[in-house]
Formats: C-alpha cells, sequence, structure tokens
C-alpha cells in the first residue's frame, strides 16, 4: 500500500470526513424522554432503519430520515412527529468536519486528486464540503447516481463519471456496511479504514487501518 499511488483517492464524506451528529439529534430530542439504556437502543435502532431505508430504490434523503424516525419512534414506544424528522434532516448541512480531517486531506490533495462519494442530497453536500478546508476534484451523491451506498450502482456511478476502475483508487471510509464490503466487492482492493469506532474492525476485507486522516499521507507515501 505504502508503494500504490491511485489517480484518486475517493471518500465517504458524512462520519469519516464530516462529524456525522444523528446519535446527537436523537439525544436532543427524545433524551428527556428516554433513560440512557433505552436512548442507546434508540440510537442504534435509528441507525439500522436509516441502512435499511437506503437499501432498495433511490429517494429523497429526506424521506430516508422521516421514515426511519418514525419506524424507530415506533419500535421504542415514543411519538414520532414530523416536524422532528424536519429538524434532523435540517441539520445535515450544519455538520462541519473531524477536528483530524482538514489537516490531513490538504496535505494529499497537493499530490493525488481527492474525491468525495456521499449519499447525501446535492443541495445538502457542498455546504459540508466547503467545511473540509481542502479541494476536491469531484464530490458525487447518491441522487446524481440515482442510488444509495452500499448499493453497486453508487460506486459504479462514480467509475462512469471519472472514467476509471477500480484498481485505479484508493477508497477510504469509517464504515464496512456502507462503504468497504461494497468496494472489496466491486474490486477496490486498495482501501483504508478510518477507525471512528462506529463498527467493529473486519480483517476479510482487506485494507489499512487508521485512526483518523492524518494517517492518510502515509498511506500512500506522503
Amino acid at each position: 500500500m505504502t508503494t500504490f499511488r491511485p489517480k484518486y483517492i475517493t471518500f465517504d464524506c458524512h462520519g469519516t470526513l464530516i462529524n456525522f451528529q444523528m446519535a446527537e439529534a436523537a439525544r436532543d430530542l427524545y433524551g428527556d424522554r428516554l433513560d440512557e439504556m433505552a436512548m442507546l437502543q434508540f440510537i442504534r435502532n435509528f441507525a439500522a432503519y436509516r441502512l435499511d431505508e437506503i437499501m432498495g430504490d433511490w429517494k429523497p434523503y429526506a424521506e430516508v430520515v422521516h421514515n426511519s424516525l418514525e419506524r424507530t419512534c415506533k419500535r421504542n414506544g415514543v411519538a414520532f412527529k414530523e416536524e422532528d424528522a424536519k429538524m434532523v434532516y435540517e441539520r445535515v448541512p450544519t455538520w462541519g468536519p473531524h477536528a483530524d480531517v482538514p489537516a490531513g486531506l490538504a496535505k494529499v490533495a497537493k499530490e493525488i486528486p481527492l474525491v468525495i462519494l456521499s449519499n447525501a442530497m446535492n443541495s445538502q453536500i457542498m455546504s459540508n464540503v466547503a467545511k473540509l478546508g481542502a479541494p476536491f476534484h469531484a464530490v458525487y451523491t447518491a441522487e446524481q447516481a440515482n442510488a444509495y451506498k452500499p448499493r453497486f450502482q453508487a460506486f459504479e456511478y462514480m467509475f462512469d463519471m471519472l472514467g476509471c476502475g477500480p484498481e485505479d483508487i484508493l477508497h477510504c471510509s469509517s464504515s464496512f456496511r456502507y462503504d468497504l464490503m461494497s468496494a472489496h466487492d466491486l474490486g477496490i482492493k486498495n482501501k483504508v479504514w478510518v477507525n471512528r469506532g462506529h463498527e467493529p474492525a473486519n480483517p476479510y476485507y482487506g485494507y489499512v487501518e487508521i485512526a483518523d486522516i492524518s494517517g492518510l499521507p502515509g498511506v500512500v507515501g506522503l
């Protein structure tokens, strides 16, 4: 890996680069109604339902948030209100990067083009990207691809737009279920797992592990 110089480094955005705060949003909404054990279960269910909601045909992310939050509330015996889902959705563009991200990205961007493949909407993503502090060659969304990750269609759209194949990129993500499993199945041999504590390690999928983006330049010999 240290000698591999990809044509592009491709990234998941929310969670990997942007500090994804769905759990905090859920706490703000329901923390006064649930004890800590119940709140942790609510957060786990909310994450699971968001993944389930994106596995079929593409739909606007506002619907993903609405449906997954409504299903989570039903499962956990909490009253659901449409304005709660709207509040969560509208928070997404306001989130900024993890503290380690801007410096690490800026160092790599001097040598290798950076690309984002995000499950966000077109109207959301550029506000997040502007906070990352580094130039990006391209930013692709699920809305453009008409499919959310982990569906292959999202990655294939990116390959088509870049005019490259799985062998040409290094894909970087903090998530196996959204990114690295699909990347493995699509033949992306060069992968980086940013261990943000979201998921346990899974060496089967073949990757270099880094604690945060400050470790990325070393992966590509910078």
